[in-house]
């Protein structure tokens, strides 16, 4: 198996090192790549970098394994895994696992997220693929292993060709994780407002407010196996159609006189 490693906290980050070690121990693979951002690129979500050239750095003071390599990039998450899918590597990945990321991607946070982004990106250029968050930063070996369990069992799932896998894990000791539950998304209430403040000359500068807390997270959703103590993993699908609007709209369109 090659497997593309990336993330959108860095290449650098306790989360996705945590990951590349535990798979490097315990998978066989052919090839074990980190292709991710040069710094924080988190709520990046599925931006390209199309005005500017991109650069892959390869960092030997992280893996002297003729196997396993690591590079950054400047660019976006979803740059990464494009640039390592498309000839940025001198072979195909097999498969694309996006994390481990500090801090959870549950609900909406999964349209803002550059994690489960990377992911998307595996998944539009057709192959499996795994996003997977720590609801914190302090215990990456609980959902290293995890992220390890379901990928020993993946083969066995027959997963959908059109499924990325969304795993998010509570942040907590391994001994104290109760299990995994299959969930939906759950929903968070309305962002924060913005938190003005000044610079230095006295002109206004604005901060991105907290994300909202959750407004749906009742049980089966991702919300509610997390704080239950259960590692939460949901499927999802790429197509955003909304099939439901589809008829009031057509029975629109029969009367448009243009």
């Amino acid at each position: 198996m090659k497997i593309l490693l990336s993330n959108d906290d860095g290449y650098f980050a306790l989360g996705i090192q945590a990951a590349f070690k535990c798979l490097r121990q315990n998978i066989e693979f052919s090839r074990l790549d980190i292709m991710a951002p040069e710094r924080n690129r988190s709520a990046a979500s599925n931006s390209l970098t199309l005005l500017e050239p991109l650069r892959m750095n390869l960092h030997t003071s992280l893996s002297n394994d003729p196997l396993c390599h690591v590079y950054s990039v400047n660019g976006t998450p979803t740059d990464c895994v494009h640039l390592g899918m498309n000839g940025g590597l001198d072979y195909q990945p097999d498969i694309v696992v996006s994390g481990i990321n500090a801090g959870a991607n549950m609900g909406d946070d999964v349209l803002y997220s550059g994690t489960v982004a990377a992911a998307t990106e595996g998944r539009f250029l057709g192959k499996p693929s795994i996003a997977i968050s720590l609801c914190g930063d302090q215990h990456f070996e609980t959902a290293a292993h995890v992220l390890l369990t379901f990928f020993n069992d993946l083969p066995s799932l027959m997963l959908a060709q059109d499924t990325i896998i969304n795993i998010n894990v509570p942040d907590i000791p391994l001994s104290e994780l109760k299990g995994i539950k299959i969930t939906r998304l759950g929903r968070r209430h309305i962002s924060e407002p913005v938190v003005k403040q000044s610079d230095p000359r006295g002109l206004p500068i604005y901060w991105i407010g907290p994300a909202g807390e959750a407004a749906e997270a009742g049980d089966g959703t991702d919300f509610y196996a997390v704080e239950q103590g259960y590692a939460s993993i949901t499927p999802l699908k790429i197509d955003l159609s909304h099939y439901e609007m589809m008829e009031t709209l057509q029975n629109w369109e029969k009367q448009v006189v243009l």
